[in-house]
């Protein structure tokens, strides 16, 4: 899950130039396989992107190096 989460703050980023997302934005991963999909379509999965970041700046100090990095790269505001 933190991998999807990570690959929704990027495709976010790609697309605005930033993180600054608001806390209920939900950012629709393209590229996504859903789960319960009984054809195997790929369709955009939702990730509740803004939620999950607000989550992450206040658990910052338990982030490892490589994440906290990851985040840095894209702009990431603690």
């Amino acid at each position: 899950m933190r991998a999807l989460n990570l690959r929704a703050a990027q495709q976010y980023h790609a697309l605005e130039g930033h993180l600054r997302v608001p806390r209920k934005h939900v950012e629709h991963l393209e590229g996504g396989t859903a789960v319960g999909r009984q054809n195997g379509a790929e369709e955009p999965v939702p990730v509740r992107l803004g939620t999950w970041l607000d989550n992450v700046r206040k658990r910052a100090r338990k982030l490892s190096d490589q994440r906290r990095a990851d985040l840095d790269h894209l702009g990431m505001r603690w």
